[in-house]
């Protein structure tokens, strides 16, 4: 095949993505959807972007209800509710206090409260260390499209 190295490796773990139906990772970029290249206007307009604020999270009464995307709200997914950005982004949310961080996509919208960016699923939430507090400062960058 005459990889690098890194080829090899990008080459592999993509294979393994794919089987995962999760994003595969292009050397030099960020993401790109697994079912093919993300739209030169999705990328010029938001792959690299990132905002820093207030992150929430959400469950409770709304698990099992429609969410904006049309698809069922599960808590224990990895998905978030974003005012602005297309359904299926991919972002990657860390929270600056612990440097966790997690992959989500945007199914939602929301958060409805002043001054919040982002609200998670309770397993974003979980998984970033949001989950005990409540409410967390965090960077969203938004790496692609699902």
């Amino acid at each position: 095949m005459g990889l690098s190295t890194t080829g090899l490796s990008i080459h592999w773990v993509n294979n393994i993505r794919e089987a995962l139906a999760a994003p595969k990772i292009v050397r030099g970029n960020s993401f790109i959807a697994s079912r093919g290249n993300i739209s030169t206007t999705f990328a010029r307009k938001y792959l690299g972007k990132e905002e820093i604020g207030i992150a929430s999270w959400y469950g409770g009464i709304f698990h099992g209800r429609t969410a904006a995307d049309g698809s069922t709200y599960n808590k224990y997914e990895m998905t978030a509710a974003h005012k602005s950005l297309p359904f299926g982004t991919l972002v990657k949310v860390t929270n600056l206090r612990n440097n966790k961080s997690c992959i989500v996509k945007i199914t939602d919208r929301g958060p409805f409260v002043a001054g919040r960016i982002i609200d998670l699923s309770r397993a974003a939430a979980k998984e970033t260390g949001v989950l005990d507090s409540g409410i967390a400062k965090v960077k969203v960058e938004i790496i692609g499209k699902h």
